[in-house]
């Protein structure tokens, strides 16, 4: 199985995982957590969602211009996803 880069969107951890080695370590990524190249929580395992771009918008209702620099460039990232 191929390794992906997994970035944790709150604290920017970076690991190479497999998507089963991610799952089992506790990363919110697709595609067992949310469906690539839809904004959903990116977080690892030690960062809570609340934190998150998804977050910001769903939950606090702010707009993408509300967003910071380190929200929108994680939207970005998840919208260049490669399934």
């Amino acid at each position: 199985m191929n390794k992906s880069l997994y970035i944790c969107e709150v604290c920017g951890k970076e690991e190479m995982l497999t998507s089963d080695e991610a799952f089992e370590k506790g990363w919110d990524y697709p595609p067992f957590i949310g469906e690539f190249g839809v904004v959903s929580p990116r977080t690892c395992p030690d960062c809570p969602m609340e934190e998150t771009a998804w977050a910001a918008l769903v939950l606090k209702h702010k707009t993408y211009a509300e967003l910071s620099d380190k929200q929108k460039e994680a939207i970005q990232r998840i919208l260049n996803e490669k399934k």
